[in-house]
């Protein structure tokens, strides 16, 4: 029977403007980055059979799903040697007061997201980035600016009336799919009893991942 980190594996190989108000602060370790293809794991990237170093980007914010979004990320995407860019958005506001307010508690919850990251992989390159603007344009743009190889979201659970609209974090979430310029998966933790993941691509719809 395959390891789930090589149907992880699988599975995924299967598959500029400035901005008004950001900040950004990064982590790292002085190493350089493995070359040896047997020792990466998730998804590689390769050129003339060496391995590539790639940005894993994810959008993070105070839900659990995004929490869970983000460690999936780093232990099944990123390997050594990569860049995980943890983005934080900040809603437009006309209040300069409460765009102060709400980007020091932004900043405050990215940086500790960054520094929990660092500490559970440090041989993973870790940045956290906030950013003001509108939702999938600033995650859209971003994912170009930067240059992500992989973007990762987390996925809400379905509500029963979903079948007749969608909520906004569901829109975001197709939206992100539909246009980001690089490899999309939305991740949902399954409960304790089921286990695994739901991933969803532009491809693939809850595509069941027992990892």
């Amino acid at each position: 029977m395959p390891s789930s980190e090589s149907s992880v594996g699988s599975f995924l190989r299967q598959l500029s403007h400035r901005d008004p108000w950001s900040s950004s602060k990064r982590w790292s370790k002085k190493q350089p980055p493995e070359k040896t293809l047997s020792q990466m794991e998730g998804l590689n990237l390769h050129e003339n059979g060496m391995v590539l170093r790639k940005r894993v980007m994810v959008v993070v914010d105070s839900s659990t799903r995004a929490k869970h979004a983000m460690m999936w990320a780093l232990t099944h995407v990123a390997n050594k040697g990569d860049l995980l860019t943890l983005l934080q958005i900040i809603p437009p506001s006309t209040s300069r007061g409460a765009l102060v307010t709400s980007g020091d508690r932004t900043s405050h919850l990215a940086n500790s997201l960054g520094s929990l990251c660092k500490a559970c992989r440090p041989e993973v390159e870790v940045e956290a980035l906030v950013i003001q603007g509108p939702k999938v344009s600033t995650v859209i743009s971003q994912v170009k600016k930067l240059e992500a190889s992989v973007l990762v979201l987390g996925q809400k659970k379905p509500s029963p009336l979903s079948c007749l609209f969608q909520s906004s974090s569901e829109e975001f979430v197709e939206q992100c799919i539909k246009h980001a310029d690089c490899l999309t998966l939305a991740v949902r933790k399954q409960s304790r009893s089921v286990g695994g993941y739901l991933i969803s691509t532009r491809w693939q719809k809850n595509f069941w991942l027992l990892a």
